[in-house]
């Protein structure tokens, strides 16, 4: 399985171990201030996008002599640097995007950003959210299967659409059979897997699928 990660701007407070994901990752994405957070980890910098407006210009310097491939963008554009990272991505025809630093600081990059799992899953690509507190996933209709993370063990379902219905959870603390949960709706909140195994299925919508863990 081919898997490309993109490293964006987010909160470096937010950020995984980085390092941790080194030998699981074929290529690496850096936008925009990105690149320099990958820099910064000693990881590959195989392509980095943006405008770069977020970096002082010595840090610039440093990601142009660093990445194997580098795009400047004027400031005025019609994407956002993480959308112009994922058509690069979507280019190499991965069956897996990770992306990282896409959480926290301002809300309406967090909100899109978490939208842009929808472009992911659209073109029958595996798209995941990862930050140091949560694992983000967006479902189409059918039955998953889902495993125990023991870094993440808290499991919520939410509604990505108005409506999704049959929602059934087995193997859950709090199971559930065939449920039409809506916008606003709590039910599905802070379940946990009571075996290393379960599985969900919907017939109609989209979930979003969030993995957590409290916070330290």
């Amino acid at each position: 399985m081919t898997t490309i990660a993109i490293v964006g701007n987010g909160p470096p407070q937010l950020l995984p171990d980085l390092i941790e994901w080194k030998d699981s990752i074929d290529y690496w994405i850096g936008a925009d201030r990105g690149a320099f957070i990958l820099l910064q980890h000693n990881l590959p910098l195989n392509y980095a996008v943006g405008d770069f407006d977020s970096m002082a210009c010595g840090e610039k310097s440093q990601v142009k002599s660093y990445a194997a491939q580098l795009r400047e963008y004027p400031p005025e554009k019609d994407e956002t640097d993480l959308e112009l990272a994922l058509n690069k991505a979507f280019l190499l025809q991965p069956e897996k995007i990770i992306l990282f630093g896409v959480t926290g600081g301002r809300l309406d990059h967090e909100f899109i950003n978490t939208q842009l799992l929808y472009l992911i899953v659209q073109k029958g690509i595996k798209g995941v959210i990862i930050d140091r507190q949560n694992k983000i996933e967006l479902t189409l209709p059918g039955k998953h299967s889902i495993t125990y993370d023991v870094a993440y063990p808290v499991v919520s379902f939410l509604p990505f659409t108005a409506e999704v219905e049959n929602l059934t959870l087995s193997n859950f603390y709090y199971p559930l059979e065939g449920q039409r949960v809506s916008w606003g709706s709590s039910l599905c909140i802070s379940n946990k897997l009571i075996s290393k195994k379960g599985t969900f299925s919907f017939t109609r919508g989209i979930v979003l699928l969030i993995k957590s863990k409290e916070a330290l």
